[in-house]
């Protein structure tokens, strides 16, 4: 199987071929050539640069590797071109497997449009907004005030918050604009924007939907998704503390009736918005695996992409009947390169230093490890901590405790943000909603004295002397006589740099 993606879902991935003993190809960019998902596979090929418009967007190159390769498959994972139904119809064509959904059902619920209009036409409720994407700024602005504001722009051909844009009033509208354009281009190589209603305090709730080529379609119950910076989602949860057993069997039908509605087969998300009196409205569909699929893993014990296989292999769904009810609770958090002091910017560096989690019930997934290099050309997202328990509290508490054990040097993390996060007693008592960062934000706002100022220059100091000192010896080493040997040796016994310097 080839997996056209990289980072810590190609890993996750790759993983479970191991263990069904299906051997693995990997693709990867310039700067990927030594990335964990790279040295994983079984077999790896360089397929570009390091643009994904050049590289892992790119279907021809993708699919030449498959063939070389001798691959029998090809999976997405997410992001990319997992939502492209040209993409997966060529596979078909190519006379290979594509571990998702059918081109049809893509090609109608992928877009967001689209799936908005099959939606409204089948009488789910959805969020007041356009069913087409609009190509002109003055027409969107108008449609935009007779929406009302705040309005979303949000990308037409994929998810994962790139290309979408909250709007507060017409001033700020032309900037969105471009900006959601702009980004929904490189993203997913198509800029068609569409405006829905910002709804006011809504939560982020989404169904897990699993259907075969049987005709069995069952939903995994919900996964709950509010915590959100830029309209990325930072930390989930299953089951969500919002969601009644009642508003999740009506949620779950929902979901089934929209996958069956296209003829779906394979994992499937139906994200929906829903307000303070729990009424609920779609949102979208997205026609493939989801970044936080790990939290339905832990409170079922099913291997979601081990059922992708199966399913594409034309079995049936590997757990039979629909579950009745999730296994205790599970919560996971996105570890990301960005500094949550500085607007969640991004921050590259080399990692010199990786200690993941361990104890009970916890899980780690990441694509990095001890002298990886993290460039901005993707995402910042480098690990993900999930914990189970019995209870949300326990969950909550053990989640808090492997992040604090979570351990990366060489770059600044938000893993310190996502324990404020856990703690803030909105979260801890589960009455959040999408809302939750920037109202932390306000009652937390970043500080700093010139005691902390101080701190940060020593150490910046400290690092660059140790740095310099290795860099030294290492020259040092290369002689390997005479004195030299002797300053290596004084070096490896621990004798103090400054005794050493003076030798």
């Amino acid at each position: 199987m080839l997996v056209a993606n990289r980072g810590e879902i190609a890993v996750r991935v790759m993983r479970t071929c191991r263990e069904m003993g299906i051997q693995t190809v990997a693709v990867y960019s310039d700067v990927d050539r030594d990335s964990l998902h790279t040295r994983y596979a079984t077999e790896a090929y360089h397929i570009g640069p390091p643009a994904p418009r050049e590289s892992y967007l790119r279907m021809d190159k993708l699919i030449d590797v498959a063939k070389k390769s001798g691959a029998d498959a090809i999976h997405p994972g997410y992001g990319f071109l997992s939502e492209n139904a040209e993409f997966a119809q060529r596979v078909m064509d190519a006379g290979l497997i594509f571990i998702g959904p059918p081109p049809h059902a893509v090609d109608v619920m992928g877009p967001k449009t689209t799936a908005r209009q099959v939606m409204a036409a089948a009488g789910v409720p959805i969020v007041p907004g356009l069913e087409s994407p609009v190509a002109d700024e003055a027409e969107a602005l108008e449609h935009a005030k007779r929406i009302g504001f705040p309005v979303m722009l949000k990308a037409a051909a994929g998810g994962g918050g790139k290309g979408m844009r909250k709007v507060d009033g017409e001033a700020d509208f032309a900037s969105a604009w471009r900006s959601a354009r702009s980004e929904a281009k490189n993203s997913f190589g198509d800029d068609a924007v569409y405006i829905e209603k910002f709804l006011v305090k809504p939560r982020h709730i989404e169904i897990q939907v699993f259907a075969d080529t049987l005709g069995n379609v069952h939903y995994l119950f919900e996964r709950e998704c509010s915590v959100q910076r830029r309209h990325q989602k930072l930390i989930e949860e299953a089951p969500s503390p919002f969601v009644t057993p009642e508003m999740r069997k009506q949620m779950g039908e929902v979901a089934c009736n929209a996958a069956r509605a296209v003829g779906y087969v394979g994992a499937g998300t139906v994200e929906m918005l829903a307000d303070a009196n729990k009424n609920f409205y779609f949102m979208e569909m997205n026609t493939r695996l989801q970044v936080e699929h790990p939290v339905t893993e832990m409170v079922t014990g099913f291997d979601l992409v081990e059922a992708q296989i199966r399913v594409a292999r034309g079995e049936a769904l590997p757990w039979g009947n629909q579950p009745e009810h999730p296994r205790g609770w599970a919560i996971e958090a996105r570890v990301c390169a960005e500094d949550a002091l500085a607007n969640f910017v991004p921050v590259p560096g080399r990692i010199n230093h990786l200690r993941a989690p361990g104890g009970p019930n916890v899980r780690m997934d990441t694509g990095v490890y001890s002298g990886f290099t993290i460039t901005t050309d993707y995402d910042p997202m480098i690990a993900k901590v999930i914990a189970w328990g019995k209870d949300r509290q326990t969950a909550r508490l053990r989640l808090d405790r492997a992040l604090a054990e979570l351990t990366i040097k060489g770059t600044t993390t938000n893993t310190m943000f996502l324990r404020q996060i856990l703690s803030f007693e909105e979260f801890a008592s589960g009455t959040y909603d999408t809302g939750i960062i920037e109202r932390f934000q306000k009652q937390n706002p970043p500080w700093t004295t010139d005691e902390h100022k101080t701190v940060a220059l020593l150490a910046a100091a400290f690092f660059k002397y140790e740095e310099e000192i290795e860099a030294h010896t290492r020259v040092v080493v290369g002689k390997g006589t005479g004195k030299t040997g002797k300053y290596v040796n004084a070096w490896k016994r621990g004798v103090p740099p400054r005794a050493v310097n003076r030798w």
